[in-house]
């Protein structure tokens, strides 16, 4: 168990240290709320209804609005300036009958552990509740709300009841009460011997909350029919995952020396008209087959390519022409240079 308090119980001129636990637990069935249609979880978020932004945890304080609607705040600070005794203390007030206690003002029940040095007072004020057959009245304060407690020994460990005031505790203002409702003796006796049937030593263990029972064995029967789906993944954890893949991509392509592809879309190559390959030439190379320099130079090499491809035709014989350094022989090369190869071997 885990401690949610640490204090002293004060009995007269006696400081018992000791830490408090919470004696109970809830074992229902917890639910989250979902969208119906895609299992998506509910979320609320906390949102200033001025600005309308999301305020952050340690960004709220409390205010207490006053009668003429101004608005008084306080800090996590000022409920700790408070001059609270019962903050650290467990201060005993007196000691009554337990039957003195109606259990309507019973709220919340703890367990008390002596620290390692306080075993021995905190067995005797244990054993001196037991035998005198007394409850302690205390005070102590838990999470910033002071409350009227009861001191009594259970197993032998000292159990704190914190209990309501009076003042929290409604009437029944009920209207049947005003009302004069005739019993008659006969049916009085009826009831009296079936409640006198139905007498028994109270064991909780004896009883089963059905609905708890119930629940369990539907969700049992829905798992083994196959009506589960898988947990959805909610809408923040996937932009996540988006932004770092879009991260990634555009720092590999920075480090090619590249722009990101949604930055520089690829270009596309102009049109060329296509030309009959000369007998023995070699094939030439598609423009996706061209090295990326070769397809972005500048329209001034592009002019070089053509007068390469010219001089390589009038070099050319048989009528058979080879590829330029520059890298292709242009239609027109190809055209000027025949004539001048005829005259070439007339003159021969």
């Amino acid at each position: 168990m885990r401690s949610i308090w640490r204090g002293a119980v004060s009995f007269g001129l006696v400081s018992i240290g000791v830490k408090l636990y919470t004696a109970t637990e809830d074992h229902d069935i917890r639910f989250n709320q979902v969208h119906a249609t895609d299992g998506g979880r509910i979320k609320y978020r906390r949102v200033c209804s001025i600005d309308g932004e999301e305020v952050e945890y340690a960004e709220i304080a409390k205010g207490y609005e006053l009668p003429d609607g101004q608005l008084v705040v306080l800090t996590d600070e000022d409920f700790e300036d408070l001059p609270l005794a019962s903050r650290r203390e467990i201060e005993v007030l007196q000691f009554v009958d337990q039957d003195e206690i109606d259990p309507i003002q019973y709220e919340k029940t703890y367990y008390l552990e002596p620290d390692a040095s306080a075993t021995r007072p905190y067995v005797l004020l244990r054993d001196a509740l037991a035998n005198a057959g007394r409850v302690a009245i205390t005070k102590i304060s838990i999470r910033s709300r002071e409350s009227l407690a009861a001191l009594r020994v259970k197993d032998g460990v000292m159990v704190l009841h914190t209990m309501r005031w009076p003042d929290e505790i409604r009437r029944p203002d009920f209207a049947f009460l005003d009302e004069d409702v005739a019993v008659r003796p006969q049916e009085l006796q009826m009831a009296e011997a079936l409640i006198g049937s139905m007498t028994g030593e109270f064991d909780p263990t004896e009883f089963t909350d059905d609905y708890r029972e119930a629940m369990a064995a539907l969700l049992e029967a829905k798992q083994s029919g196959g009506e589960v789906q898988p947990l959805p993944e909610t809408a923040d954890s996937g932009a996540a995952v988006v932004d770092l893949m879009s991260a990634l991509r555009r720092s590999v392509e920075a480090a090619r020396g590249g722009a990101p592809a949604e930055e520089a879309p690829a270009r596309r190559a102009p049109a060329k008209k296509a030309t009959a390959p000369r007998k023995g030439a070699p094939a030439r190379r598609t423009p996706a087959e061209e090295p990326a320099a070769a397809r972005t130079t500048a329209p001034k090499a592009a002019a070089k390519r053509t007068t390469a491809g010219k001089t390589a035709g009038r070099k050319a014989a048989g009528g058979k022409a080879t590829e330029g350094t520059a890298g292709e022989t242009s239609a027109e090369g190809a055209t000027a240079g025949a004539p001048r190869a005829k005259r070439a071997r007339r003159t021969a």
